[in-house]
């Protein structure tokens, strides 16, 4: 399991209604492990919660994130917005990226939202043309304006209150050109309606929904100790680790974090997380034990 860092609130910055930054440090002030745009780190929180939010800044000693407060949620964002104040400690691990910031001739970047978190660092990185299209409900719920407005050229960048229009905005892809989003799901399905796989690259804060109708139990060959699991139709192939003893890392059991990424070894995968881009998928290379399952009867993973 990677280390869990010891931190401390350093600053808190109210970016909009409904969202805060937090500059997270060692209490030392040491340096933290370097990061790239799209990476994210995981916030272990009190009472067992572990959320994962994305790197939207920060430097060599320091990392800022940005949380927005869910309503609807199942509590982390709560006690991030209720319990993180300047001076508080928390403990975190990572970072990890599964939205890596990859060389292209120009992009275009769309944000919904707090999607706009992943790829604020990704606009001060980008060595070719690019464009942003951010939108949201009220410009008063869409964080970071200001700097975006102060920081960047201007006419590169396009804020929107309501609706996007996508298919004007990425019409006439040029060969080569990469699309990144990060949003909302209706978002994020949208864009995806547009652009072909190649070109697009997303990251989403929510799962996707599995049809589980047909599920059926598999084997699980564990190659390193030899042993061989059953998976049930009605359970993960994590909770099947964990009913055995078997210690894996994991976090959101949605398949949005990518912590629970796991090397196949033999097998074809059924997957469902919300991480892996169509050609990782396509290799087999890896799955997310929390939501995937095998197509056939075995998968023979790297525990």
């Amino acid at each position: 399991m990677s280390e869990l860092l010891d931190l401390v609130v350093a600053e808190r910055r109210q970016e909009s209604a409904d969202v805060v930054s937090l500059i997270l440090r060692r209490p030392d002030g040491a340096p933290l492990p370097a990061w790239e745009p799209g990476a994210h780190v995981d916030l272990v929180l009190a009472d067992g919660l572990e959320r994962q939010y994305s790197l939207c800044g920060g430097d060599t000693s320091s990392w800022r994130i940005a949380v927005l407060r869910e309503r609807e949620g199942r509590g982390g964002s709560a006690y991030v917005h209720g319990e993180l104040i300047p001076g508080i400690r928390v403990r975190a691990r990572g970072p990890r990226n599964h939205f890596p910031l990859e060389a292209a001739p120009s992009y275009r970047f769309v944000a919904g939202g707090i999607g706009i978190t992943p790829i604020l660092p990704m606009l001060n990185a980008v060595a070719g043309e690019w464009s942003l299209y951010y939108g949201g409900r009220s410009r008063q719920a869409m964080a970071f304006t200001e700097e975006l407005e102060t920081g960047h050229r201007a006419d590169r960048i396009r804020l929107c209150e309501g609706p996007l229009d996508l298919p004007a905005y990425l019409a006439g892809l040029r060969p080569g050109e990469l699309v990144y989003a990060c949003g909302p799901e209706p978002l994020l399905a949208a864009v995806e309606a547009i652009v072909p796989p190649e070109a697009l690259r997303t990251e989403r804060f929510t799962a996707t929904t599995a049809d589980t109708t047909g599920d059926r139990p598999f084997e699980v060959e564990l190659a390193r100790s030899g042993r061989t699991l059953t998976v049930p139709a009605d359970a993960s192939i994590l909770a099947t680790l964990r009913k055995a003893g078997v210690e894996v890392l994991y976090s959101c059991t949605e398949g949005t974090c990518g912590t629970c990424e796991t090397e196949v070894l033999a097998g074809a995968v059924d997957h469902r997380d919300s991480v892996l881009t169509e050609q990782e998928r396509a290799s087999d290379d890896t799955l997310m034990v929390c939501v995937s399952r095998a197509k056939e009867g075995r998968l023979t993973l790297d525990l």
